[in-house]
This record gives structure tokens, sequence and C-alpha cells, in this order.
């Protein structure tokens, strides 16, 4: 089988390396999300309760033995549930975004490699043509077909060779983002319901709107010309 593949040329190696490091992504990968507990509206649930009891303490102890993301999340969002919604809001968003990327992380080297393979079986090719047309110049013209055909086999082989490895690649690359969709999705459908169940407890400081100061109604002075001629109107 190396001695098959050792004659597509140098670029064999680099696309070999390009699937060794995509098949050890994929697992990696693989390996973190069955770790990952999301642990959603149960967990969204009794945090909130404990916050609505004013419980603070309890809920972050609650929120950081979890050991998931949603519980990392709810952990940053205890820190400041006491002030405005915007802060609040803000935060969370931010707790998420940097779940999110910790879920994401090595996914565009899998695609790049996806991009890259395809690109050097292509380039192993057209290295292979040259050396046969090189070759069949060197023979003064004098063409052998079994001489030529095996030089375009050999040099049509990287490029069978990128695209083996840059299908399966790219599967796996839409395979994982889905699945960090599908996680960042419930995620995002947690926070929201964190923020509508404390905005339920009494003294609530995240929903309270400000009213505007009543406005001072300013009536025009009446001129001292307009006084006289209202003064002769009357006595007229």
């Amino acid at each position: 089988m190396m001695d098959f593949l050792a004659k597509g040329g140098i670029l064999v190696a680099p696309i070999l390396t390009c699937s060794i490091l995509a098949l050890a992504v994929f697992l990696e990968r693989m390996i973190r999300f069955a770790k990952v507990k999301i642990r959603g509206f149960g967990l969204v649930r009794n945090v909130a309760e404990h916050i609505r009891k004013g419980e603070h303490k309890e809920a972050l102890g609650l929120a950081s033995k979890s050991d998931s993301p949603m519980g990392r999340i709810l952990a940053h969002a205890i820190e400041v549930v006491d002030q405005d919604r915007e802060t609040l809001e803000t935060v969370i968003a931010h707790s998420t975004e940097e779940e999110v990327r910790g879920l994401s992380r090595y996914l565009q080297a899998l695609a790049t490699i996806g991009n890259i393979a395809p690109i050097l079986g292509l380039l192993g090719t057209v290295l292979g043509m040259i050396k046969a047309f090189m070759v069949i110049q060197q023979m003064g013209g004098k063409v052998n077909a079994a001489v030529l055909a095996g030089g375009i086999w050999e040099a049509m082989l990287t490029t069978a060779l990128g695209l083996a490895v840059a299908l399966p690649t790219m599967v796996a690359h839409s395979y994982l983002i889905s699945r960090v969709d599908r996680y960042e999705s419930q995620l995002r459908d947690g926070t929201v319901a964190f923020i509508k169940a404390i905005g339920k407890r009494p003294g609530n400081h995240t929903g309270q709107v400000r009213q505007s100061p009543a406005k001072t109604v300013v009536r025009p002075v009446r001129t001292e010309r307009a006084l006289k001629e209202s003064h002769h109107a009357r006595a007229s």
C-alpha cells in the first residue's frame, strides 16, 4: 500500500498528514461533546428559585457545582443579577459566546483541511503531468503508450487521494457544526428562561421602567399692549 501511495509524488505525504490531523480533530471534538452537560431548564429553574428567595450564595453554589456550560453562564449572571437588566443581558451574552467559542474550537482548522486537501491533490497531479511530458520530450517524440499511461495515472493519484481526504473531512465538519448550533440554541433558550424567571421575583430591579419627570407647563405672559387692548375691548 505504501509503495502504491509513494508513486503519487512528494505531495502524498502532506495529504496523508492532513487526513491524520482531520481524524484527530474529529475524535477530540466528539470526546469533548460527549462530556458536555448542557443541563437546561432544570438547572435554570432551581437557580432562579434560589434567587427569588434572595439566596444568592446557594444559587451560585448550585450553578458552579453543575460543571456545565449553562452552569458557568448562570454563575456569571448571578454576580450581576442585582444590577440593571442591560448589564445582566450583556454578561449573559458574553458568557454564552465564550462557551460557544469553546465548543467550536478547532472546527475552523477542520474546514481548512477540507479545503486544502483537494488543492494539494490537484497540485500533485499538475506536477505529475509536467514530469510525464518531460519524459515524452526526452524520448524524442517516440511516445510509448504504456509509459504515457503510467505517468498519467501516477499523476492523478494525488487528486484522488486529496478528494478522498476532503470529502469525509467536510462531512465531519458539517456534523460538528450542527452539534455546536444545537448546543448554542439550548444555551440561549436557557438564558432567556432564566431572565424571565428572575424577572418575577419581588423587588426586582432588572425590569423597572423609569418614569419621566412631570413636564412643567409654561403659560405665555401677556404683554402690556395686549392688556390695554383687552381693557379697551371691555370698555366698548
